[in-house]
């Protein structure tokens, strides 16, 4: 599961820890589904283990699939509503060694994961201009 934020028309993009095959690339920040774990659910519980705070889930606004191993995995971009305003967020970074705002536009230029790049051209009807 991915999820996507936006704010005055900049996405938010963190960049993984550099470790793994996918170390060092951005991402929409999100996570893992646990088991019998609504998508809404798991997205909120990662926003509070890897940047310190809650935040509310809305509208779904994107979903893509791929293969990984074998498997089929599902991602999904939800709107998120934070509880502050962004300036007055004190961010504790455990996944990732910085987070930054993007215009939609430079995503693709960014060393992106893959499987997110997925999901950025099911975005790019709603915020191409």
């Amino acid at each position: 599961m991915a999820e996507n934020v936006v704010v005055d028309s900049l996405f938010l993009v963190a960049r993984r820890i550099p470790v793994g095959q996918m170390g060092n690339r951005w991402e929409f920040p999100g996570g893992k589904v646990e088991n019998n774990e609504k998508y809404e659910t798991a997205l909120a519980r990662e926003f509070q283990e890897e940047f310190g705070f809650e935040v509310e889930v809305g509208e779904l606004l994107a979903e893509t699939e791929f293969a990984h191993n074998d498997d089929t995995v599902c991602l999904h971009a939800f709107q998120v509503i934070f509880p502050d305003p962004i300036e007055n967020l004190s961010w504790v970074l455990t996944e990732h060694t910085e987070v930054n705002w993007v215009p939609f536009f430079q995503i693709p230029e960014l060393h992106f994961v893959d499987s997110d790049l997925m999901l950025y051209e099911k975005l790019r009807s709603k915020y191409e201009n």
